[in-house]
């Protein structure tokens, strides 16, 4: 396993599966080029994220998931929900952890839907909120 280190967050990938940054995002993928994870990092300026927060956040901001269903991903917690769109297969999820909250999609085209599920759920479950430096 390799370890994708951010400032606030690592994540253990398989070794067929590759990251990068775009912009303010994380992406990751898998060699076979099925689908991508797309990671972007939110901080809350004082305070933590609280449940109804995260959800209402996620009702907001992603208008086409039907059923949101609670999820814990590593020492994150929230939710997530898929869709259809376009000819895309997407997952979304809305997690947190204290003041820090993730917003990671992973999309796949329709046709491949459901083929890469069991490795992006066992790589998602992996994420570890990194402990400041003393």
């Amino acid at each position: 396993m390799n370890v994708l280190e951010t400032e606030w967050w690592t994540l253990a990938l398989p070794p067929e599966w590759w990251a990068d940054t775009e912009d303010d995002s994380i992406l990751v993928g898998d060699r076979d080029e099925v689908g991508c994870i797309e990671i972007s990092t939110l901080h809350k300026d004082q305070g933590e994220f609280d449940r109804g927060e995260v959800r209402e956040m996620a009702e907001s901001e992603a208008g086409q998931v039907a059923d949101w269903r609670s999820v814990a991903l590593g020492d994150f917690s929230g939710i997530g929900g898929h869709f259809v769109e376009d000819g895309a297969a997407i997952r979304e999820w809305y997690v947190s952890s204290g003041g820090m909250l993730l917003f990671i999609t992973y999309s796949c085209d329709e046709e491949n839907r459901g083929m890469d599920d069991a490795a992006v759920d066992e790589i998602l479950d992996t994420l570890l909120v990194v402990q400041p430096r003393k």
